[in-house]
């Protein structure tokens, strides 16, 4: 198998020197027909043929000498120790203080979120749906950092944006229950649907536990078809990853 070469973003944040952090497109790759590019989901029925060739060219275009620590996610808040995860373990944040292993999630409109702290001696991944998020999975990430949250920065990689989130009531009551001024991050739509605000959301719940900046945001995975996979947008499609590690 062959592909083109992978488009990666770099995250925008002023993260230590020895902090290395990728996002990947969907550009690049070997998938074929709706995953068509770079999928490196392993579980939304692509050749896993070419989502394993997918993954190894990702771990070469950024020098991993380890696979990345692959979860299986299921928009909890169960956070792994990326240094033990050898095969997929059910959870949806990494964390490590190994350098050389790269905490990594997956998405397709959720927001991925990375974490370093200031000394660069410790780096997380978390993935954060609605769900996720208004059941605390960043607090959870956090704590499993163990440092003061006033000496970790923050990067909101690519989700589906505010202008095509639609959700129903119980979203907003999910978050307006532990915080009413997350009700800001809500617009009426239809009938009784809302439009969501997933950065804003996570800001606030980033703020609030005292993270000392938060980076990123504004891209959004449902309205750039060309750059990133949307699972709203056809639900038959791949998978982007959000990827952090220390260098070794």
């Amino acid at each position: 198998m062959s592909g083109e070469p992978l488009d990666l973003l770099q995250p925008d944040w002023p993260a230590p020197a020895n902090v290395r952090a990728a996002a990947t497109t969907r550009r690049g790759g070997v998938s074929r027909g709706p995953y068509a590019g770079l999928n490196l989901g392993d579980h939304v029925g692509d050749d896993p043929a070419a989502v394993a060739e997918n993954r190894r060219l990702l771990s070469a275009a950024l020098g991993l000498a380890r696979a990345p620590a692959w979860l299986e996610q299921v928009h909890g808040c169960a956070v792994a120790a990326a240094e033990t995860v050898h095969a997929p373990v059910r959870a949806d944040a990494a964390v490590t203080r190994t350098p050389g292993v790269a905490c990594v999630v997956m998405t397709a409109d959720c927001l991925p979120v990375l974490f370093c702290d200031r000394g660069g001696r410790v780096v997380a991944a978390a993935h954060a749906g609605w769900r996720g998020l208004a059941g605390g999975v960043l607090e959870a990430t956090l704590a499993r950092m163990a440092v003061d949250p006033a000496e970790v920065l923050a990067w909101l990689g690519p989700a589906i944006g505010p202008a095509a989130f639609e959700v129903g009531p119980e979203v907003r009551a999910a978050f307006v229950a532990d915080d009413p001024g997350a009700a800001d991050a809500f617009v009426p739509a239809r009938a009784d649907r809302l439009l969501a605000d997933l950065y804003a959301l996570a800001r606030r719940r980033l703020m609030r536990a005292g993270v000392g900046q938060v980076s990123g945001g504004g891209r959004c995975t449902y309205s750039e078809a060309d750059t990133f996979h949307s699972y709203r947008r056809a639900p038959v499609s791949g998978r982007q990853a959000t990827l952090v590690w220390l260098s070794a």
